[in-house]
């Protein structure tokens, strides 16, 4: 006779369950949405739409308001994915969420994946110079490996 074992959470049993996909409205990080999303149809996943808002100190120091701003950035990009995901309801489905942090974009990432217990994560190719020298945070979160990342240029 064998005794039962609780079960416990594992990653990766059954296919993904969470997807998460960081978007910041740049091209690469809507071609990463839009690759996660099939992703997530084909597993039968949820995908979990991040965007991380910045915290800018200096912006504060000017006297602009950079809650407000990175506000309107998130409520613009729930539009957009709400519009997109409109579009194709009866050729796709995909179950989705939308999520915002504030922070960093590569912690705001790790505090996402981790809450959401994720499977996967999704990020664009980082498309500012600098970061080739500094790390991405794409690189970042591959270097963190605690989840697979897949980079879509």
């Amino acid at each position: 006779m064998t005794e039962q074992q609780p079960h416990q959470f594992e990653r990766g049993t059954d296919g993904p369950k969470v997807i998460v996909v960081g978007v910041d409205g740049s091209d690469s990080s809507f071609r990463a949405a839009a690759y996660a999303g099939g992703l997530a149809r084909r597993q039968h996943a949820l995908l979990a739409v991040v965007y991380v808002q910045p915290v800018l100190a200096a912006g504060a120091a000017l006297g602009v308001s950079v809650a407000e701003t990175t506000d309107e950035i998130a409520e613009g990009l729930v539009a957009e994915i709400r519009a997109s995901s409109e579009r194709v309801k009866d050729i796709y489905d995909v179950r989705w969420e939308f999520h915002t942090f504030r922070g960093d974009p590569f912690n705001g990432l790790v505090t996402a994946a981790d809450e959401l217990t994720a499977d996967a994560v999704v990020v664009g190719a980082s498309e500012q110079a600098g970061h080739r020298i500094v790390g991405s945070v794409a690189v970042r979160l591959v270097k963190a490996g605690r989840w697979p990342v897949t980079v879509v240029p």
